[in-house]
Formats: C-alpha cells, structure tokens, sequence
C-alpha cells in the first residue's frame, strides 16, 4: 500500500464546531499542529486564519521596528484582516481556527466577541511546552523576526496570563496541546468535547 492510500484511510480529526482559538507563544508549535491538519486533509487551508499567515500575504518579509506607529498600522491592518476572514466563515455556518498567539486576555476577549455575534460555541487549544522546549524550536527555526529574548517574554505573558486556571476563570476551559520536546514531531489530534460551548452554553452566554 503506497503512503498515499494508507493516508487516505486515516480516520479524519473532527474540528469541533465554531471557532477554535489557538494560545501559545511562538515556537509553540502552533503553526505546526494546523500545518498536519491541512497536509493530512482534515481541514481545508482556508478553515486556519493565522496573523502570521496575512503578515506575509500583506506586508511580505518586511517588518517595522517594533512599537513604532508604522508598526502599529501594520498589526491593526493584519487583526483587521483576520476578523474579516473570521466573521465571513463563521457567517457561512463553518467552523475556523484563529492561529495568532492569543497569550494576553485582551486578544482571546477580541476574538470571542466574533463569535458571540454568530452564537457559536468556541474552543480554546493551549500549547504549552517549558521554556527550554520553546527556545529549542526557537533555534532550530531560525526565525529572524524574534529574539530568544522575545520567546522568553512571550513565555512569561502565557504563563502570566493564559495558565489553564486564567482560561478557566474566562469560562474556556482549555485543552492543553503540546507539552515537552516530544510534541514538535507530531502534534497531537484535538479531543473530540474540548468546546467551550459544551461547558458554558454557548459562547453567546459568556
């Protein structure tokens, strides 16, 4: 049986249903995790909405000094964006997976107000590897748009702000995706009764 036919038997990965918000720094392996889902055909490529994804497509490789106004224009434009893209498939009655870093409430809020317009449950997936792992991944990526010392801020503002018990405290209890060295070579399949909706009615009652 060649991979393709044994890949096609694959049972699919049920996405639940409404939105999906993704939280971990970089380096998380968020970015990975829906990478697998749209390569095994399990979602559709236009099912993940990443910021990182329309940076590119909008702005390509070039990048402003962070915090200045022109920097600034660029990120509103980007979430400007993402929302749109949200918003049009939630209309349509399909579920979508918002793939930015979502660590700070403000963000995750932002996000679940779309979905509260559309009375659709949401689901919050929390990647959380340690420090050691984040910067491992990191390093092996390369990547010249962060710092070590970025990854280690981004790293306290999850543990700060987006620890299992402060998702539980917004009525999102998480499930938590990635943990250790071992998550990077196969992101883990989402758990069929994670939604949020399931647990608090609705993201309308939130």
């Amino acid at each position: 049986m060649t991979d393709r036919a044994a890949h096609d038997l694959t049972p699919p990965i049920r996405i639940p249903a409404g939105l999906v918000v993704l939280v971990g720094p970089p380096a998380s392996g968020r970015t990975s995790f829906v990478r697998a889902l749209v390569e095994g055909r399990q979602v559709d490529v236009e099912a993940v909405v990443s910021s990182d994804g329309i940076r590119a497509e909008l702005f390509g490789a070039v990048a402003e000094p962070a915090g200045s106004d022109a920097a600034d224009a660029v990120d509103a434009r980007i979430f400007e964006e993402r929302d749109r893209r949200i918003v049009a498939r939630l209309a349509a009655g399909l579920s979508v997976i918002a793939e930015s870093t979502n660590v700070i409430p403000q963000a995750r809020e932002r996000l679940i107000g779309l979905a509260r317009r559309f009375d659709v449950p949401v689901t919050v997936l929390r990647f959380a590897p340690d420090v050691a792992d984040l910067l491992q991944q990191y390093a092996e990526r390369g990547r010249a748009d962060l710092t070590a010392a970025d990854v280690r801020a981004y790293a306290t503002v999850m543990s700060r702000d987006a620890g299992a018990d402060r998702l539980r405290s917004e009525g999102r209890p998480p499930s938590t995706m990635c943990r250790g060295a071992a998550s990077r070579s196969r992101p883990p399949k989402p758990p069929h009764a994670s939604s949020s909706g399931s647990e608090t009615g609705g993201a309308a009652t939130t």
